[in-house]
């Protein structure tokens, strides 16, 4: 599976952001799908994660505190693209944003977790100033 973002770049606080991540290949094996962050200095954190169309229970989506309320994970099935609209952003989402897959038929016991995942993409820039 090769996971493709696009989306990032510069933009002023109290502005907006739309990034998308397209799956490729065997994208029948996706459960959940989503984005991580990492600011210079920083781990790498889960932002906003959601079950896709592919997985066999409820599509649930997950968010980080710090997002809720501006973050908005959505899933175009038809695509196999997931979305996540970004508004009322601050300097503190300036972060690379990394797009994530996990495989398997079951829920992940910690989806906010990288280590559940195992496809990424490359990244994409976000710097909000």
């Amino acid at each position: 599976v090769q996971l493709v973002e696009s989306g990032g770049g510069l933009v002023q606080p109290g502005g907006s952001l739309n990034l998308s991540c397209a799956a490729i290949g065997k994208t029948n094996v996706l459960n959940c799908m989503g984005w991580f962050r990492q600011a210079p200095g920083k781990e790498r954190e889960g932002v906003a994660v959601i079950y896709t169309a592919t997985y066999p229970g409820d599509s649930r989506a997950y968010y980080a505190d710090s997002v809720k309320g501006r973050f908005t994970i959505s899933e175009d099935t038809s695509e196999n693209t997931v979305h996540l609209q970004m508004n009322s952003l601050n300097d503190n989402d300036t972060a690379v944003y990394y797009c994530a897959a996990a495989i398997g038929r079951t829920s992940l016991t910690y989806p906010l977790r990288d280590y559940e995942y195992q496809y990424w993409g490359q990244g994409t820039q976000v710097t909000v100033s």
